[in-house]
């Protein structure tokens, strides 16, 4: 007899369903993230195209407004998802918290959702159909749009983190003062830290596409606004999200000390000044970070803006109520050192300007291209930084996870998740491929057909207009009119 396989851990229902709420909303908040970024940024272009009527700004607003509709779709969808799953597997927490969570999903949906949809289609197919000014007008609605939504998301979310403003009546939250459940403590710390967010993960797409058509040789005007414009924002918005960050830790260290405390790796309260874990591996079970590597004070330096401040370490709270420290340690330097690529990168593309050297500089394009997808990382890791950092509540100190799920089978929620990750990779891999293919093509060519003129303001693009209709010239059988010039564009 051949010896027998040891049999794998039970998975509970409770933590089946963490997973699929996990992985659900891993695909849906990169998508508005990107929306959000992107709808002020086509504004932009399209307000500089009223102003200078550079026709390059005009063909960036076509290009980006195809892209931000794909992201925009898929975030609708993914986010229906999510608010189906929060009656199937958190009924719990749907029951006790709904009198509150519910108007303010409600408020996003009459406020911003129909904002954005009623004007969505001026913005995509109102060119040459309404006036300019009313078409500008409708992308303005849109970018307005997202931004709201943002609002009234984070509000719900942040009153989960520091809940106040309610009372508890036969085991439901009754709100008493929707003033401070919206602006709730972490509320303009959250929002700042999402919004800024948004726009840096659009800045490094958008620099991220300059940067291959750069490297693929092309120097029209188009491109090149898009990846200096990216990298300006770049520069201005990257060490903005620092200071920002560093003000929502003071806070989080205020109304959430044990999630600091994991964050940081720190197990004991220190008297005279706290050290900082760069890095280490903390232990759960042995209450300790191993192989810590230690800057003295600087922990208290950060964490409190003083030299021997003092942090509660996490040996102060009973252990059924502290964070996954070993998972969040790490997300959250992930999302620190990527965040210190960012700055880099905005500086170096800024000295790079100022030499001149910023469109010819080969190393420094591979090194924006390379950044393109660190932006949907970081805001990956900050999530799990902030919601697994709030276990084991779902309502900080209000509610527990545990109470909030439904009493289901630990099968009938396999039997979703598994469905829901052959949908999941199928549809938004079939998505993620569009973007990306849209992305390769870019903008049109300059005297590409169906696009006037020479196009003036950053120059050196005429050579790439004559070998685009040499190439047309050369596949008059062309299946659609850019073909060949996609086809140069690929050699």
């Amino acid at each position: 007899m051949p010896p027998s396989l040891p049999a794998l851990p039970a998975i509970s229902a409770f933590d089946l369903a963490r997973l699929q709420f996990a992985f659900t909303v891993s695909f849906h908040i990169v998508f508005p993230a990107l929306s959000i970024g992107l709808a002020s940024f086509i504004a932009v272009l399209e307000a500089c195209w009223l102003k200078t009527r550079k026709p390059f700004y005009k063909e960036l607003c076509h290009f980006w407004s195809k892209i931000f509709a794909v992201a925009f779709g898929m975030g609708v969808v993914s986010g229906v998802v999510m608010s189906y799953e929060f009656g199937t597997n958190w009924a719990g927490f749907s029951s006790f918290a709904g009198p509150i969570t519910g108007p303010l999903l409600m408020y996003e949906v009459m406020t911003a959702f129909f904002l954005e949809a009623g004007f969505l289609g001026i913005m995509l197919f109102g060119w040459n159909r309404v006036s300019e000014r009313a078409h500008f007008g409708a992308t303005l609605m849109v970018a307005i749009g997202t931004l709201i939504s943002t609002f009234w998301i984070l509000a719900s979310n942040s009153w989960m983190q520091t809940p106040q403003g309610f009372k508890i009546v036969d085991g439901h939250v009754v709100p008493t003062d929707w003033l401070k459940i919206i602006f709730n403590p972490s509320f303009p710390y959250r929002l700042a830290h999402m919004a800024i967010a948004a726009f840096i993960v659009a800045a490094l797409v958008v620099a991220a596409t300059g940067a291959w058509h750069l490297l693929k040789g092309r120097r029209d005007p188009a491109v090149k606004k898009m990846f200096s414009m990216a990298l300006g924002l770049l520069l201005v918005l990257a060490p903005v999200q620092a200071f920002v960050g560093d003000a929502h830790g003071l806070n989080t260290r205020e109304y959430q000390p044990a999630k600091i405390a994991a964050i940081e790796g720190i197990w004991d309260t220190e008297h005279g000044g706290t050290a900082l874990n760069l890095f280490g591996i903390p232990d759960m079970k042995a209450e300790t970070t191993r192989y810590a590597v230690q800057v003295p004070h600087l922990g208290s330096l950060i964490l409190t803006h003083s030299w021997d401040g003092e942090i509660r370490g996490l040996k102060t709270f009973p252990p059924e109520d502290r964070p996954n420290s070993t998972l969040i340690f790490w997300t959250f330097r992930v999302m620190v050192c990527l965040g210190i690529l960012m700055i880099v990168l905005g500086v170096a593309g800024w000295w790079l300007r100022k030499r001149g050297t910023l469109y010819e500089s080969r190393l420094f394009q591979r090194f924006a291209l390379l950044m393109g997808p660190t932006g949907f990382i970081t805001l990956l890791a900050g999530w799990i930084t902030t919601e697994a950092g709030r276990q084991p509540w779902v309502v900080y100190g209000v509610m527990r996870t545990s109470q909030a799920v439904s009493p289901l089978t630990a099968q009938q929620v396999g039997i979703s998740l598994t469905a829901f990750v052959f949908v999941y990779f199928l549809v938004f891999g079939t998505g993620i491929y569009y973007l990306l293919k849209l992305m390769r093509k870019g903008p049109a060519l300059p005297g590409a057909p169906g696009h006037g003129g020479h196009e003036g303001g950053d120059g050196g693009d005429g050579e790439h207009v004559v070998e685009a209709h040499r190439a047309i010239a050369a596949n008059p059988t062309a299946r659609r009119p850019m073909a060949a010039v996609d086809e140069l564009i690929d050699a």
